[in-house]
């Protein structure tokens, strides 16, 4: 009887990873959500700033990392990091910007731990999540 071999990827065996994706374009949020969790991570979108940080002071089991836009209405990506960094230091955050250097700038200073800018590519965005997921690993 000839053996089947399986390829398992085992670092995501057992409870996937929860990520939280803000944007308040529909279309962006939509095709993040789609791409991730097709990579088999458990995804909760927020479309405003306000709406994600209710979601993650809500959350009792946590987020792993954060997506966030930079441009928000309600709460501005940029005030949303500093909230995170300051109430949840643990969690890492990618910042996503379309607005080019200035919101950058602002996205480093709030100390957002990754910077793309859109469009970026769906393989950077998960190349980028997995190394801040190894950091943060490699960490504690």
């Amino acid at each position: 009887m000839e053996k089947t071999k399986l390829n398992v990827n085992l670092d995501r065996m057992g409870p996937s990873l929860k990520l939280l994706i803000i944007d308040d374009d529909e279309h962006v949020l939509a095709n993040l959500c789609y791409f991730l969790n097709e990579k088999m991570y458990d995804v909760t979108s927020a479309i405003d700033g306000l709406e994600g940080l209710k979601l993650l002071e809500n959350d009792h089991h946590g987020f792993d990392l954060v997506i966030t836009d930079i441009v928000l209405p309600r709460i501005s990506g940029i005030g949303l990091i500093s909230i995170i960094k300051t109430k949840f230091p643990n969690i890492p955050v990618i910042a996503i910007t379309g607005w080019g250097g200035y919101p950058g700038e602002f996205a480093t200073n709030s100390q957002a731990d990754k910077i793309l800018s859109k469009p970026f590519r769906l393989s950077e965005l998960d190349k980028a999540i997995n190394e801040l997921i190894s950091s943060k690993k490699a960490q504690n």
